[in-house]
């Protein structure tokens, strides 16, 4: 689902996406940009690495792809981020000067003409259109830390200038994000394109088949809190005595096992995860916002566990709750 025509803002034929490899948010939400290009009759390439990758090559099997590795983070076992995104700062100002010296070299020999990063700081070149999709124009910092965030909305900015587009996923009036994208003035050169969600929420289809679970849970993110929320699904769901489904975000695998009366399977295709979350009574998930966009698209809600210590992710699932979601704290 792709809510406005993005196309007139890309240049030339041969279009670069390059998502980040931060969980498969980044990914998923590409989706309807690369379908409405490919319909433009744009030749995409889609530049990733792990599991982003992986998740686009199903998506579209004759696509041509890049294996280019970025920015990629690892989350504290505890529930405080700061620390451990502190600590890795030196890697991701290393990481994201190593990437914008090498989509040089990738723009040069595969020709392209327009370059589309999804939150990835250093995919910028001045010789051709690029453009960069955030909903996170300004970043939501712990209490404490409170007062840095206008600067750190001012060097993000910093980077955003370097593009010719800043594409905002979301709306311009009651939007999903809230503050990530509506606090501050706009950059010069954003604009909101909607919301953007790999699932199509039209009504005229027919009915999907009843589902035969009660409650689908989505894991995702970062090691080792992906994992962490798995096995709290596992206890969680144990105690319900009703066929559940827990869907393990690892698009690199495609195993499935049971533990009592819960289904866990480490992906499914889009198709027939839309079809689960259109009909399963109960879902539960983390407070992503690519997932937001998915679940607001389907016209669904669900109880949100935030990440520990993400911030953006505490801050959207207190936010929606006003869009009728429900809030589950992690223990």
């Amino acid at each position: 689902m792709l809510p406005t025509d993005i196309t007139a803002d890309v240049r030339g034929a041969r279009v670069l996406v390059c998502p980040l490899n931060w969980g498969l948010g980044h990914a998923t939400r590409c989706v309807p940009i690369v379908r409405a290009l490919m319909a433009a009759g744009k030749h995409v390439i889609v530049a990733a690495d792990g599991e982003p990758l992986a998740f686009l090559q199903q998506e579209f099997p004759n696509i041509e792809t890049i294996e280019f590795g970025g920015l990629t983070v690892k989350y504290a076992l505890g529930k405080s981020q700061i620390g451990a995104m502190l600590r890795q700062m030196p890697k991701f100002l290393l990481q994201i000067w190593r990437e914008h010296r090498k989509i040089g070299e990738i723009i040069e020999k595969k020709q392209i003409d327009t370059i589309i990063s999804d939150n990835r700081f250093g995919l910028w070149h001045k010789q051709i259109c690029s453009i960069y999709i955030t909903h996170q124009l300004m970043v939501k910092m712990p209490m404490k830390w409170r007062f840095l965030e206008p600067i750190v909305w001012r060097i993000h900015g910093w980077f955003i200038a370097q593009y010719d587009y800043c594409w905002i996923p979301d709306k311009a009036e009651n939007g999903l994000s809230g503050d990530l994208s509506h606090k501050y003035p706009l950059p010069e050169n954003g604009r909101f394109i909607g919301i953007l969600s790999r699932f199509d929420g039209g009504t005229n289809q027919a009915p999907p088949p009843t589902s035969p679970y009660n409650t689908i849970a989505l894991v995702s993110g970062p090691e080792p809190q992906r994992t962490l929320f798995e096995q709290q699904l596992v206890e969680l769901l144990s105690t319900t005595h009703r066929p559940n489904l827990i869907v393990c975000g690892r698009p690199t695998t495609h195993n499935t096992r049971r533990i009592g009366q819960i289904t866990l399977i480490d992906h499914l295709d889009s198709a027939t995860l839309q079809t689960l979350l259109q009909t399963t009574p109960h879902i539960i998930c983390r407070s992503g916002y690519t997932t937001l966009m998915d679940l607001v698209t389907l016209q669904r809600t669900a109880t949100l566990v935030p990440t520990p210590g993400q911030t953006e992710q505490e801050y959207l699932a207190e936010y929606v709750q006003k869009f009728g979601f429900e809030l589950l704290v992690q223990r």
